[in-house]
């Protein structure tokens, strides 16, 4: 069996804690490692670091972990551990990367891995430039729901795509009655908050790797509820974006509208969907599930708002079959990643990945405030 050790910085927030360590890198040791093709076993040896103390201390004794520590820096000078992992707050991010680039880690991420385009760029050049092994999370293209939706795409059931609406969201608790289910800094535009800043990052990798390329955007931002409470119980100024209505123009000519927001009541199958449409079918992906209206079953819809509708469109569509049931998406991108570290496996989710869905959120908040279309450049190291 072969160690390998990852620094694990931010694993007390939710994220951090349930998908990275909880669901992936615990799960992974829990199983007895992760299998390499010649049968070696490769075994993650995680150090948990933070501001506090007695999370860490909590973590470690449940996940049967042995190492914590308050001192980055110290982490990053042992030899030991060949992997930094980042899930800190956005403001955070850039400065422990960077250190440990500095330090000839292997840097794996959460996004937005920038507060703007220049740092995110300047994170993926150090990168290549020390010649480490970078990658960030992009975790729903290993959703099941989309995963049965990039098939589709292969296999040409569409025909060719015309357009693609998309609906993300839920109610999210103002914190006076219910407690909110996200962190307050979210709400802050000085602290990294924003839904555009979160989900533009996330809609720039599901479009490009299984539609096609951004090449503008169109996009309008609200902030809804403008006062919100803490988790010390104190009202503050929501200063940052908690809806967005974004339209987005991809290479082929295919137009693409989400809507994204914490202020939405859910009346549908999931948290998240996506509606394609095609010349030769139609597709309804979630996170789990997609179902499809092919062409040669499509009803003959006719417009007549004075009499009832006798159809029931939600019964004419089939549901994709589960062949297969993926492993959890977080879980299924660190095992990439570390056999991209052992074995240099292929990874194309690197830091320049990242840098694109800072872009891509850079110019949506662009485009809010000049209210217009823009483009968005090609984007290289170069």
């Amino acid at each position: 069996m072969r160690k390998i050790g990852i620094i694990m910085n931010g694993v007390t927030g939710r994220m951090g804690t349930y998908q990275h360590l909880e669901r992936s890198i615990a799960a992974i040791r829990q199983q007895g490692g992760l299998a390499l093709p010649d049968g070696e076993v490769l075994m993650p040896d995680p150090i948990l670091v933070g501001r506090n103390e007695h999370k860490l201390r909590a973590l470690a004794d449940k996940y049967g972990i042995l190492r914590w520590s308050t001192n980055l820096e110290e982490c990053l000078a042992n030899p030991d551990y060949e992997i930094y992992f980042d899930a800190q707050t956005t403001l955070r991010r850039a400065e422990g990367v960077r250190a440990a680039i500095e330090a000839g880690k292997h840097i794996y991420c959460e996004k937005p891995t920038g507060v703007n385009l220049e740092e995110a760029l300047s994170l993926a050049r150090l990168a290549d430039q020390k010649g480490v092994k970078h990658g960030v999370v992009q975790d729903k293209l290993f959703l099941p729901g989309l995963l049965k939706l990039q098939k589709l795409v292969e296999t040409g059931f569409f025909g060719r795509i015309l357009s693609i609406r998309g609906e993300f969201g839920y109610w999210v608790f103002e914190g006076e009655h219910e407690a909110a289910q996200r962190p307050s800094w979210n709400y802050r535009k000085e602290e990294g908050g924003g839904i555009i800043v979160d989900m533009l990052c996330h809609w720039r990798y599901v479009l490009s790797n299984i539609f096609g390329d951004v090449k503008a955007v169109s996009c309008y931002g609200a902030t809804h509820i403008p006062q919100r409470v803490d988790e010390d119980g104190e009202v503050y100024d929501a200063t940052a974006d908690d809806a967005a209505y974004t339209t987005f123009q991809l290479e082929g000519g295919i137009v693409a509208h989400i809507n994204s927001s914490w202020c939405v009541r859910v009346d549908r199958g999931e948290l998240f969907e996506l509606q394609v449409d095609g010349t030769e079918g139609s597709a309804v992906a979630g996170l789990r599930n997609c179902k499809v209206q092919h062409r040669a079953h499509t009803p003959k819809a006719v417009w007549n708002p004075d009499v009832p509708d006798q159809n029931d469109y939600t019964a004419q569509w089939v549901t994709v079959p589960t062949i297969d049931e993926p492993d959890n998406a977080f879980k299924v991108q660190w095992e990439m990643f570390l056999k991209h570290v052992v074995l240099g496996a292929p990874f194309k989710f690197d830091l320049l990945e990242g840098a694109k869905g800072v872009q891509l959120a850079q110019i949506g908040l662009q485009s809010w405030e000049e209210r217009r279309w823009l483009d968005v450049p090609t984007l290289t190291l170069d």
